[in-house]
């Protein structure tokens, strides 16, 4: 967080995918609903239980190894999400092995957060 108590640049793209993902997590939710869909509502639950970690990354900072493990978690969830609501809204995946690849990436991301507690920064 900066002097003036507004996130960093790195912060306020954080807050940002975090607002996003939630508003997108609810409305999926509700087009889930309504509509059917499993993956559909799946996407709408990843969303929603990354979008605090965004949130309070994007606005707590951190060191570096977790401002990275966040945007490793975004990418993945990007993948995977999109991946999910292909298949239902267009009938087809986003590309092949979209939706392991972002699985995985969020698999990495939490262990990077993990071991972002062990990270010294360099003096």
């Amino acid at each position: 967080m900066s002097l003036s108590g507004m996130p960093t640049n790195g912060g306020r793209l954080l807050v940002l995918a975090g607002g996003l993902a939630g508003a997108a997590g609810v409305a999926l939710s509700a087009a889930a609903a309504h509509r059917g869909g499993a993956f559909t509502g799946t996407a709408a639950n990843f969303l929603l239980m990354h979008a605090p970690v965004f949130l309070v990354i994007g606005l707590a900072g951190g060191n570096r190894c977790i401002r990275i493990s966040s945007l490793v978690l975004l990418a993945g969830l990007l993948l995977f999400c999109g991946d999910l609501l292909a298949r239902d809204f267009l009938g087809s995946r986003l590309f092949p092995m979209s939706a392991p690849i972002g699985g995985t990436l969020l698999i990495a991301g939490w262990v990077a957060i993990a071991v972002s507690a062990f990270w010294q920064a360099r003096s």
